[in-house]
Parts: C-alpha cells; sequence; structure tokens
C-alpha cells in the first residue's frame, strides 16, 4: 500500500510525543512492504531540534506554507491508498477540506491526543486540528485512546468507526542496556512541562528530593518554566534525545510516569 502521513513531526522529538510514535509505527509498516509518505510542515522549533533529518523508513516532505504549496501537498495524496491526518497538524482542517473537495481517500484520522481532542470538542465543537463536522467524513477514527471515548466518537460525534491504535515503541530500541554515568540517579522523570502533571511531579519527585537530601533526582523534558524551584539534588535536563531514552531509563534505580488529567479521566491509553 501507499500510505501518505500529514502529521505534527516525524523529525523532531522536541518538546512532543508523536515524532517517536511515528518513527516505530512507520518502520513496522515498511518492513511490512509498506510505502509511507510522511508531510511536516517546516516549523523552527523542531528545525533547530531535528534528531531525524532524514529518516530511511519513509519518503520525507517538508513543506512552510500550505496556501503556496497546495498543489504539490495534494498531489501526493492523489493516488495513495490511504491518507492520515493526525492530530496537531499545523493545516490539519483545511487538508481536510482540499482532500474531502478533491474525493481523495480514504481518509483516516489518526488521534494521538483523543482525551485532550475530546474535551475541546464538547465545549466548543472544534480544535485547532479538527472540526467535529469533518469526523462523520473519516472512514476511520484511529484514536490513542481506547474504552467509552470510542462510543462517544462514533455515537455523538458520527464517526463510521472509532478504534484504538495505541501509542507505538520500537523494540529494536527500547530495551534494557548498561548505566550510563550522567543519568544515573535513585529516581528519574521524562516529559514535557504541562500545567496539570506538575502539582504531581513537584509532589512525587521534587517531594521525594526534600525528603532524601542525600539522593539523586533528574527531571528531563522541555518547556518548563524558568520560575519553578527545584530541589538542590534535582538536576534539569532540557531534551534527552530518544536513542538515549533506553541509557536515561536504564541509569535510574526507579523512574515516575505521570499522566495529564483528562487522559486519567478517560483511562485506555
Amino acid at each position: 500500500m501507499k500510505i501518505v502521513i500529514y502529521g505534527l513531526t516525524i523529525t523532531s522529538s522536541w518538546g512532543n510525543g508523536h515524532a517517536t510514535t511515528y518513527r516505530s509505527l512507520i518502520k513496522a509498516l515498511a518492513r511490512k512492504g509498506h510505502r509511507v509518505q510522511f508531510i511536516e510542515k517546516d516549523v523552527e522549533w523542531y528545525r533547530s531540534n531535528r534528531d531525524l533529518p532524514d529518516p530511511e523508513f519513509c519518503t520525507l516532505r517538508l513543506y512552510e506554507d500550505w496556501a503556496a504549496e497546495r498543489t504539490t501537498l495534494m498531489r501526493a495524496a492523489a493516488d495513495a491508498d490511504a491518507i492520515v491526518i493526525g492530530s496537531y497538524f499545523p493545516d490539519a482542517i483545511a487538508m481536510t477540506k482540499a482532500l474531502l473537495d478533491a474525493g481523495y481517500g480514504p481518509l483516516l484520522f489518526y488521534d494521538i491526543d483523543t482525551p485532550i481532542t475530546l474535551a475541546q470538542l464538547r465545549q466548543r465543537g472544534a480544535t485547532e486540528y479538527l472540526d467535529a463536522s469533518y469526523i462523520p467524513y473519516y472512514a476511520v477514527y484511529l484514536s490513542f485512546t481506547g474504552g467509552p471515548a470510542l462510543r462517544e466518537l462514533e455515537h455523538r460525534f458520527g464517526s463510521p468507526r472509532a478504534t484504538p491504535l495505541y501509542c507505538s515503541v520500537d523494540p529494536d530500541l527500547y530495551r534494557p542496556v548498561a548505566p550510563v554515568a550522567q543519568y544515573l540517579c535513585d529516581l528519574s522523570y521524562l516529559g514535557t512541562y504541562a500545567a496539570d502533571r506538575q502539582p504531581k511531579l513537584r509532589q512525587l519527585l521534587n517531594g521525594a528530593a526534600a525528603l532524601q537530601p542525600s539522593h539523586r533526582f533528574i527531571v528531563a523534558g522541555a518547556q518548563y518554566p524558568k520560575g519553578i524551584e527545584w530541589r538542590s539534588n534535582v538536576q534539569r535536563m532540557i531534551h534527552v534525545y530518544p536513542r538515549e531514552h533506553p541509557a536515561f531509563y536504564s541509569s535510574s534505580r526507579f523512574t515516575l510516569n505521570l499522566t495529564r488529567d483528562a487522559m486519567v479521566e478517560a483511562g485506555y491509553s
């Protein structure tokens, strides 16, 4: 099959969880003989932090301006066996309308942020990347979240088929490795800043650091406000590249996993 994916990013893992999911998923599709083209908007914050600028398992197309490059971007999907629009793709709504107007398909939506999406759909009927009125026109709604969220997408928002496609992991990369000195610690946390996660992180990691001043703690991730006060035995790392994740996790006695409130409420992810 020829599969075209319009997604947030595959080239940069900085400040997002989409890149690692797309990489492992598309790598597996390529191994099964499918041809995948990934189309990504070329934005500065990813351009400055690209850790996979030329993926070997898919064809990459970077673009700068949807209106100026619309014809070329549409041409990529003309003969596709499946067209996927990903959540947080910057021009998702405009692209969806153009693809529907052209009669291209089948068109699928891949939501790596389903609980966040649903919360906004309930409040105002749209997000920056999805208009509720288009949901019935996606042949399949691929959801990061299973369970009741799928029924809501079908019964309330009219999806003809909502099915889970959970986060992907690359077994070639994510496996135990030897500890690395720079990541040695007693408790680690790896995640981009989110306001609703911060109280839990403050309690469970910064609080633990206060109780155990002789122990070492690491918080790795982007976009944390400068005003956050970390204990002196908490080391901050702005970014850990995916190729370093196995060493990061293998070097800490324990690691902390925190989930955003909407995802806790939704479950099944």
